[in-house]
């Protein structure tokens, strides 16, 4: 579970400082992106709800795998979106997908024995990027700078957001 804390967290970070340059960008689309970092996550379902019994339920083949790729990311980011208000499917649907690839990008980075990322690209290729090795999924190093790294992000985002609400109720007496 540490890998899904760190992808959720690392999509916090990302959208939170882009929030900083974009004003459109409130803490509800902050969150929505958040749950879209753990759409490739969902792949772990297999842990609770094996393959086959869902074989059985549906009467075809089937495979958790494609959770974890771009076209598993784009397909539940679509369903997802579906339970918000029409006007908000353009906004949700954007969001989703930035977690959801986010989250694909850092799976991108750890290690694999091969050298090469999994087929993430896929349905699009089935080629399988290199990966720089950076680190070891179960490295609990690795939550732990997730953690650090958006609580400073949250500290300081605390601070902005105290600073442009004084400046937004009484702009006359804000410091330049």
């Amino acid at each position: 579970m540490a890998d899904l804390l760190t992808h959720v967290l690392a999509v916090y970070v990302l959208l939170t400082v882009a929030s900083w340059r974009f004003e459109s960008l409130t803490p509800r689309w902050v969150a929505v992106g958040m749950c879209g970092g753990a759409i490739p996550d969902l792949v772990k379902t297999e842990l609770v709800l094996d393959s086959a019994v869902v074989e059985g339920v549906l009467g075809v083949q089937f495979s958790y795998g494609p959770v974890s790729t771009l076209g598993g990311v784009l397909l539940i980011a679509a369903a997802i979106t579906l339970v918000f208000a029409r006007r908000h499917w353009r906004h949700a649907y954007a969001f989703l997908v930035v977690g959801g690839v986010t989250s694909l990008v850092l799976d991108g980075l750890r290690v694999y024995a091969d050298g090469r990322a999994g087929p993430w690209l896929y349905p699009f290729t089935w080629w399988r990027p290199p990966t720089p090795s950076l680190y070891v999924t179960s490295d609990p190093r690795i939550v732990l700078v997730a953690i650090a790294v958006a609580g400073v992000v949250f500290a300081v985002d605390r601070n902005r957001g105290d600073a442009t609400t004084e400046d937004r109720q009484n702009p006359i007496e804000a410091d330049p």
